[in-house]
């Protein structure tokens, strides 16, 4: 009886650290507890592609999930105007740069840099490749960091029981969905991945009760429909 008990909680437990998480959002993003940012700037995207819409696309959507996450966001279209006020729209030029200056300009906690190495249509989907840094404006230090292989995967969601006719309707509402698909939506769907383990910011009920959370690897592959 013993024994049988013993193989059962061993079963037990077993499960549950399958189920527990890699890593906790305090160990993956210290410095978002300490720094514990309240206003965010968001910089416009550096456009390593070919694809000259990439970088409006998804600059007009960052703001969504950080904000949602409980993150202040300066509006895009102020900084915008700001940046080209002071002749620095071009996040190239600021990246490496000491982060103070976005406190002097825009009383910003942090500002968020991000980097498109890839955005192209890819089979029934769309293959990106990103790169974002959240940097504090006290101190210069990496805040949140994460690099994305993301494949965006627009096709049908049908299961085919109809043999060589059911696979071609499948195809073919698979290429529509392609087609039809806005590329804006696809790159929210991006972002709101990318920043889907973020600690929660001051105006979110979960704000510093969050650190046992889980969290994903900083470096991730990923597949999102």
């Amino acid at each position: 009886m013993k024994k049988a008990i013993y193989t059962i909680l061993a079963a037990v437990t077993l499960f549950l650290s399958s189920c527990s998480p890699e890593f906790t959002r305090l160990e993956q993003y210290p410095g978002m507890y300490e720094a514990k940012p309240v206003t965010l700037v968001v910089m416009p995207p550096i456009n390593n592609t070919s694809n000259v819409d990439a970088k409006e696309l998804l600059y007009t959507s960052i703001s969504y999930p950080l904000v949602e996450a409980g993150y202040y966001v300066i509006s895009p279209h102020l900084t915008m105007e700001m940046l080209k006020a002071e002749s620095g729209y071009d996040a190239e030029m600021l990246i490496e740069r000491d982060a103070a200056i976005f406190a002097q300009v825009f009383g910003a906690d942090a500002v968020v840099f991000s980097v498109i190495d890839e955005w192209a249509k890819k089979g029934f989907g769309i293959q990106t490749k990103l790169h974002y840094i959240i940097k504090s404006t006290k101190d210069n230090s990496i805040l949140f960091e994460r690099t994305c292989d993301l494949y965006l995967d627009l096709s049908s969601n049908s299961n085919n029981n109809g043999g060589v006719f059911g696979a071609l309707v499948d195809l073919t509402a698979s290429a529509v969905n392609t087609a039809v698909t806005k590329p804006i939506e696809a790159a929210r769907k991006c972002n709101r991945y990318i920043f889907s383990d973020i600690p929660r910011g001051k105006y979110h009920p979960d704000f510093m009760n969050d650190g046992e959370m889980g969290a994903s690897k900083k470096d991730i592959s990923v597949t999102v429909k």
